[in-house]
């Protein structure tokens, strides 16, 4: 069923999604609680896990507490109605109430919860007696690298054990929040974020075609590089060591998938280079992503900070070598030597000695590519992130003696 948007206010809304119109008894019913609904990875992984589980023995929903995009919603493929904030006026907000009247209409026997954004559902959940109430964190903001703002640390040490479970996608990530909230190691789970390994696969007698549609010229070394244009992913760091590369070799491009605020910059910055000018596509948002990743000789991500990056799997399960910064989990994606190189965040030349090392080398290329496929499809496939979802689900519902969770 196609999406369909009912807004009541422009101002702050409150929006359910649903694969189903109705309630059903026998099902488990989730309420997903996100921060905003957007084109970003968190919201992405929502559908994915939906889109797993299914609706034979499950009924979502997802909140959106602060907002929706509804260019993401429009190719979401469900229902979604929205619901007045009641004059929320921007800055700090706590809905507490209206997320309660939430809870009392679709009376969810779980309730799920995503980034500090959507934090409040837990006391919510608990106020309205939710049998299960979860949380999890998926990333990081660039504003939180040297740690959380007191009143954010305090709140979650006051709501992360009102949860009858917390996780993140990283067990750095684990670590970072263990520390941020006061609470030992040991209160956090850790689920993987997964890859689709049938639709990201490598394709080699693809790639000559895509490039010549793109325009690079089939000689070209073809970094790329996918993701949202904003500071956090410091695409800069990755211009400028092109531009090293460059100065060494002219037989190079650059394809940058994504779009962002960055990007007007970012084209700025190429149109000045007299290196650059030429050997770089920014190709914009895309929902031919796996196209797009085999016309790609190696996968670069030059992150400030990195959760687990989704782009990261799909780049492995492509059979792409890797090329990422040591920072957040992207150390626990790469294997140094085996699948691709780590670099210090925003360290241009040793990103430069890494990208000329592959140009300069197939096997390298095939080698590493290889691993990284492999390692995709034992470690990170989208089957064993959603059956670590649907055990997690029934497990704690079983716990907690909900209807038809064993």
């Amino acid at each position: 069923m196609a999406a369909q948007l009912q807004s009541e206010s422009d101002v702050a809304s409150t929006t359910f999604v649903g694969t189903s119109g109705r309630v059903h008894a026998e099902r488990l019913r989730v309420l997903h609680v996100l921060p905003r609904l957007g084109l970003g990875g968190t919201e992405h992984g929502v559908l994915k896990v939906l889109a797993g589980l299914g609706d034979e023995q499950f009924d979502h929903r997802i909140c959106a507490v602060r907002g929706v995009d509804t260019s993401f919603v429009d190719g979401m493929n469900v229902t979604v109605q929205t619901y007045s904030a009641g004059g929320a006026k921007a800055g700090f907000q706590f809905p507490l109430f209206r997320l309660m009247r939430i809870m009392k209409e679709f009376r969810p026997h779980i309730v799920h919860t995503r980034n500090f954004g959507a934090l409040e559902a837990i006391c919510a959940a608990r106020l309205r007696r939710v049998p299960v109430a979860i949380h999890s964190e998926h990333g990081y903001e660039l504003e939180i690298l040297r740690g959380l703002p007191i009143r954010r640390r305090i709140l979650c040490r006051a709501l992360f054990p009102m949860a009858d479970a917390v996780f993140a996608v990283t067990r750095e990530l684990c670590l970072y929040h263990s520390r941020q909230s006061w609470l030992p190691a040991g209160a956090f789970r850790v689920i993987h974020n997964g890859v689709s390994t049938e639709r990201f696969a490598p394709r080699h007698m693809d790639a000559g075609e895509i490039r010549n549609q793109l325009g690079i010229p089939a000689e070209r070394f073809v970094i790329g590089s996918v993701g949202r244009l904003v500071p956090i992913k410091d695409h800069l760091t990755l211009l400028r060591a092109v531009e090293v590369v460059l100065r060494r070799r002219k037989d190079v491009h650059v394809l940058l998938v994504g779009d962002g605020p960055e990007r007007a910059k970012l084209q700025e910055y190429v149109a000045a280079s007299r290196e650059l000018t030429g050997h770089v596509t920014f190709f914009g948002a895309s929902g031919r992503i796996p196209e797009l990743m085999n016309a790609m000789h190696v996968f670069v991500l030059p992150s400030i900070c990195e959760g687990m990056s989704n782009t990261v799997l799909e780049a492995m399960a492509t059979g792409l070598p890797l090329v990422v910064s040591r920072t957040g989990g992207n150390p626990e994606l790469v294997v140094e030597g085996s699948t691709g190189f780590l670099f210090p965040p925003g360290d241009v030349q040793a990103l430069a000695q890494h990208l000329v090392m592959l140009a300069e080398s197939p096997d390298l290329r095939r080698s590493f590519g290889e691993a990284a496929r492999l390692c995709a499809v034992k470690q990170f496939s989208l089957e064993q992130m959603i059956r670590s979802y649907r055990d997690l689900y029934f497990e704690l519902a079983a716990r907690r003696n909900v209807l038809h969770a064993s």
